[in-house]
């Protein structure tokens, strides 16, 4: 029975996303919740205007983003990869290029139209986090959704509309309307918000302050 709804607002080229999908993974499994809980993820764009594609690594873009050095880029990306490893995520900065989302947030609402959102957001975050892949590009993209079973004519005529547009504006919309400023953004059966890959301890005790509050049992 689901008697929890989490809603995550999140993008696909922020690490702190897919730590956090990681963090909240594990609180419900240590709160004894994964089974009464229900996961669903927004979209949310944190740079719109980013190039679909883009020949510079992800060391120059940040260089440039924050008037640093190449070495100062990697200076900051040391700090979220050593955060990575502690939810068992090996970061790949080397490999890394900036993306634009927009699309990959689209085939994400029409996967998860055909009931594989759990295996498509994870797919998106594990290909630009994990495998340095180019998730601005439509044939990476079509690799990627085909992998997980879906059929690639039907996401290519996805790609090629404005398909699921509305919907990806409607979460950003959304998220504008309560204040989200940034991502990963939590909210926890629409009465408790969590800001960011905030620690384990954070995670287990929202949960436990629902469950306690609308007597929800935990399957522990």
């Amino acid at each position: 029975m689901i008697e929890m709804k989490i809603e995550v607002w999140s993008d696909f080229v922020c690490p702190f996303c897919y730590i956090g999908k990681r963090r909240l993974e594990e609180a419900l499994e240590q709160a004894g919740f994964a089974s009464q809980a229900e996961v669903e993820f927004k979209s949310f764009e944190l740079d719109p205007h980013t190039p679909k594609t883009s020949d510079k690594s992800i060391y120059e873009v940040l260089a440039e983003k924050y008037g640093s050095t190449i070495e100062g880029a990697k200076g900051m990306t040391a700090q979220v990869v050593a955060q990575a490893k502690t939810v068992g995520l090996d970061y790949n900065f080397d490999g890394m290029k900036s993306a634009n989302t927009l699309d990959a947030h689209r085939l994400v609402k029409w996967a998860s139209a055909q009931g594989k959102a759990k295996e498509a957001n994870e797919l998106l975050l594990q290909a630009y986090f994990i495998e340095a892949k180019e998730i601005g590009k439509d044939e990476v993209l079509l690799d990627l959704i085909e992998s997980i079973g879906l059929p690639r004519d039907e996401a290519d005529k996805v790609l090629n509309s404005d398909d699921y547009l509305t919907e990806v504006q409607a979460d950003i919309a959304r998220a504008g309307e309560i204040g989200v400023r940034g991502v990963p953004f939590f909210v926890l059966n629409d009465k408790y918000a969590i800001s960011g890959a905030q620690p384990l301890e954070t995670f287990v005790g929202a949960l436990n302050k629902i469950a306690e509050e609308e007597n929800i049992s935990s399957s522990k």
